[in-house]
């Protein structure tokens, strides 16, 4: 038996945002918690939606206590602000990290007895669904606006907690790439680095099954296609892109992904690594690493990333043609192609026992070891 979850609805292309005041007041919300990062709301990105909510008269307390890493002391924090807000539904306006923090916020609230934040690593048995969450991303890349996942930081054991629970899926999600296009060119690239590392992941994973394929190729095709255009800041390349990394979590979301991301997440634990940058350059490596273990899948790859003549190479070819687009794609939007300037040697032994035991490790296509997570890990120095 294979399980899918949506969000009820959702809102893509530019001015979706337009439809936020309709969705609160038409599902009968009193008042919003937004939760959003200093850095969009001191750069107007918030206020876009602000603007919206004072337009319709729907009152609104902002939360920004917010980090690029969200840890669990942002998420109590959080818990106690809502319940001091008298709000009754969130609207998440950021990347993967105002989103996951108000998954967890979400999640507390509507099920106290998970207040110790760490209860809720890996598939939580939560019974009530979270206090409805709005989403809207300023990021074409974690796709959290439409996935049942979110990721907290336990600062004090410099590790990364994945969560997975279908109470926390948004209800409605706003793709609006018009939120989009602020974006820095780095954080474009590592976003959507992250985004096509979903997809491939997703599609490679060993839940993987018909439904999940058809997105996640897709996805890599869009995002493929569109990626170098996005981090140009072309109004295509931005829309494409807004487009893919929301296919990408339709699929991998339901699936589950691999140890690009289990390796990618200690990484940000430890040294605070930007999440998308960290997968973009794990990823060509592993996909070497699982090649063994995914039949012809890599034959479809590469067909989506662009490469022309698959269909009369060899196994060895279409593989290595697979790993080799993924790799000039990330070096034409300037991803660095190893991690010398990011690990410490001493940190392998810590970083490959924290990688084995993420919730994303049992999902990759190739049985693995600490040993072997080290032995990736050093090939990348």
């Amino acid at each position: 038996m294979n399980r899918f979850v949506l969000n009820e609805t959702s809102y893509h292309g530019a001015g979706a945002i337009q439809a936020i005041p309709q969705e609160v007041l038409g599902r009968g919300f009193r008042k919003a918690f937004v939760a959003s990062d200093p850095d969009l709301i001191r750069f107007g990105v918030t206020q876009k939606v602000l603007d919206l909510l004072t337009e319709a008269s729907i009152p609104y307390v902002v939360y920004s206590d917010i980090k690029a890493n969200p840890t669990i002391e942002n998420v109590q924090h959080g818990v106690d602000e809502f319940k001091a807000s008298d709000a009754d539904c969130i609207i998440a306006i950021g990347g993967g990290s105002s989103m996951d923090t108000a998954k967890a916020i979400g999640i507390v609230v509507a099920n106290p007895e998970f207040a110790d934040i760490r209860s809720l690593e890996g598939v939580a048995p939560t019974k009530n669904k979270c206090i409805p969450i709005l989403a809207v991303p300023t990021t074409a890349g974690t796709a959290a606006e439409v996935t049942i996942n979110y990721v907290i930081t336990d600062a004090e054991k410099n590790r990364k907690m994945v969560c997975v629970d279908v109470h926390d899926i948004p209800v409605v999600a706003v793709v609006d790439p018009d939120m989009m296009s602020s974006m820095p060119k780095g954080l474009t690239a590592a976003t959507g680095m992250d985004a096509l590392t979903h997809a491939i992941e997703g599609y490679i994973t060993q839940g993987a099954w018909e439904m999940s394929d058809m997105f996640h190729l897709k996805a890599i095709e869009i995002i493929a296609k569109n990626l170098r255009g996005a981090v140009a800041n072309s109004k295509e390349g931005r829309e494409g892109m807004a487009l893919g990394q929301y296919i990408a979590g339709m699929g991998f979301s339901n699936v589950g992904l691999g140890i690009v991301h289990s390796m990618a997440h200690p990484l940000g634990a430890l040294y605070d690594t930007p999440h998308g940058v960290a997968n973009a350059i794990i990823l060509p490596t592993v996909m070497e690493y699982n090649a063994p273990a995914t039949g012809e899948k890599y034959r479809a790859i590469a067909a989506a990333m662009g490469v022309v003549g698959t269909e009369s190479m060899s196994q060895e070819e279409y593989r290595r043609a697979a790993v080799d687009a993924v790799r000039k794609l990330s070096a034409d939007v300037g991803i660095p192609a190893d991690l010398k300037q990011i690990v410490k040697p001493e940190d392998i032994p810590f970083l490959a026992q924290s990688a084995y035991d993420d919730a994303c490790r049992p999902g990759n296509p190739r049985e693995t070891s600490v040993e072997e997570i080290a032995a990736l890990y050093r090939n990348l120095l």
